[in-house]
Parts: C-alpha cells; sequence; structure tokens
C-alpha cells in the first residue's frame, strides 16, 4: 500500500476537496484522484462521494480513516526511531506521564549524557495504559508511570512514593473549597481524599490530568491537589501557596520496563542511572 496515496486520503478527508488536498500537497489535482482511485481499487470499495460540494467520506472511507491515521502515525514514529543522529549508536525510548518528576528526568537526561554520550534519547508522554502498550509492541524502552496494567512479559517495580500537596493561588479569597478544582489521581487519591475530607460539596469543576488541573488553577485563582515536585518551584516563585493545614497523600510511581530489552545491557545501564539520580535528588515530601 502507497504511504502517499494514504497521505493523500487522509488530506482529502480533512479538507472535503481533492484541489486544497493538491494545494497542500503540492502536487496536480489528477496525482490525488489517481491515489485515491488505487486505493479504492486495492481496498475493493469507494472511500468519498464526489458532488459539487466536494468530497465526503463514505461509511467504508469513515472506517477506514482510523486506519490510516494509525498507519501514518506508525510510520513517522518508526522512521523517527529507526534513525540516528550523526554521531550516535543507539537510541533508548522513556516515557512518563506529563509533568512527573521533572526533576529527576533532567537529572537523568544529564546523567545518561556523562555516562552513554553514544546514545540518544527519546523522551516522551503518555497515560499510563499507552505508555504500557508502547512498552509491550517494543516501541519504547522503559517508563515511569502511576497505574500500571499487569501484562505478561513486563517488570513493573515501585520506584519511588511522590506526594501530592493542596496549593492555592496566592489571590484566592475566601475558603479553598470555594474554588477548588478537582484533578482525578486515581482510585486510591479518591478514598484518601473522601476520607479526609467527607463533608466537603462536589467540586464545580473535575479534570483527569494534572497539567490541566494546573492551568485551571493559575487561570481561575482557586486550589487543587499536585505534585510536590511539580509546585515546589511555583511555590518558590510566589506564583502558588501551600495550604498548611491540609493532608498531603503519598502514591507510588511505577517503574516499567520488558523481561526481555531489545538491548539488555542498555536497558541496565539506564536504569541504574535512574535509580542512583533519584537516590540524590530531593524526595518528595510535606
Amino acid at each position: 500500500m502507497n504511504l502517499d496515496a494514504i497521505r493523500s486520503f487522509l488530506h482529502v478527508a480533512e479538507t472535503g476537496s481533492f484541489s486544497l488536498a493538491a494545494t497542500r500537497l503540492r502536487v496536480m489535482q489528477s496525482t490525488i484522484s489517481g491515489r485515491i482511485q488505487t486505493l479504492e481499487e486495492e481496498l475493493g470499495c469507494l472511500l468519498f462521494s464526489r458532488g459539487r460540494g466536494g468530497a465526503e467520506l463514505t461509511p467504508a472511507g469513515l472506517d477506514f480513516r482510523a486506519h490510516a491515521e494509525k498507519i501514518v502515525q506508525t510510520w513517522d514514529q518508526a522512521r523517527q526511531q529507526v534513525a540516528l543522529p550523526p554521531g550516535y549508536t543507539g537510541t533508548f525510548r522513556f516515557g512518563g506521564p506529563v509533568a512527573l518528576q521533572d526533576r529527576l528526568n533532567i537529572a537523568w537526561v544529564l546523567w545518561m549524557k556523562q555516562h552513554a554520550p553514544g546514545i540518544a534519547l527519546q523522551l516522551e508522554a503518555g497515560y499510563s495504559d499507552v505508555l504500557i502498550d508502547s512498552i509491550a509492541s517494543r516501541m519504547m524502552d522503559a517508563a515511569m508511570m502511576y497505574l500500571p496494567r499487569q501484562r505478561p512479559g513486563l517488570v513493573i517495580e515501585e520506584f519511588r512514593q511522590e506526594d501530592l500537596v493542596l496549593v492555592r493561588h496566592p489571590d484566592l479569597t475566601g475558603p479553598w473549597q470555594a474554588n477548588f478544582v478537582f484533578i482525578d489521581w486515581g482510585h486510591e487519591f479518591r478514598t484518601s481524599y473522601s476520607e479526609a475530607f467527607p463533608d466537603i460539596a462536589a467540586p464545580a469543576i473535575s479534570v483527569g490530568l494534572g497539567a490541566l488541573g494546573l492551568q485551571y488553577l493559575l487561570a481561575l485563582k482557586g486550589a487543587a491537589y499536585l505534585p510536590l515536585g511539580l509546585v515546589r518551584p511555583l511555590i518558590a516563585e510566589g506564583r502558588l501557596a501551600g495550604v498548611a493545614e491540609a493532608p498531603a497523600f503519598r502514591r507510588p510511581i511505577y517503574l516499567v520496563y520488558p523481561t526481555q530489552s531489545r538491548d539488555p545491557d542498555l536497558l541496565a545501564l539506564a536504569l541504574s542511572g535512574l535509580r542512583q539520580v533519584a537516590a540524590t535528588v530531593d524526595e518528595p515530601g510535606p
């Protein structure tokens, strides 16, 4: 299957126009038409219904679009991961949730640059399920995460503990509960939070991503539970303030990697460096 044809299909699907897709890709409209026709012949179905209003996806085209996006994404990832920068001999791909242990990640990258200067590093962020799938499919070498899913062929070890602390905007007036942004940090946090604040009203704003919760807190001048490692610099800058009387909730951070690595020596080196750095970086605390 021709990748150019698939990219052309996605551009037509997005723009609803063969001519606009051709303009975007800087090719003749007849080229786009030929690529789509080839795809339709290979798939044995029509992907677009053509009319004066443009090109609309058929039911088959709608079904194929999800597969086409995945094919292009997989190819782009493969091309990026296989290609090495000049002077490098290998690549280590490491993942984690957004804003997880930024200080630790930076210290580890510096350690790797010193102890494995010929290794290019690829750092990615994502949800735990996405990271697990990436490791299982060998698209990632290891990752830190909060809620790992047990899966054959993977090692899951508790790596360290993290504190979730209640912080507020310095301009927040009145009780923090009145403008609280609830960030869902998982089942254990929800249980601990409910036990600590049994009579608190349901929050008006709930989000599932810490980075987004922080943005809402700052924009609304509210309060939220956030990782201490994330908010410590903001507290030092005066952009946030801790709520002294509120309890902190600890939760584990897990390290996940495959039992059979594509490069066992490199994996051992990278994880050794991560553990060494974790022992020297300030432990999260109340």
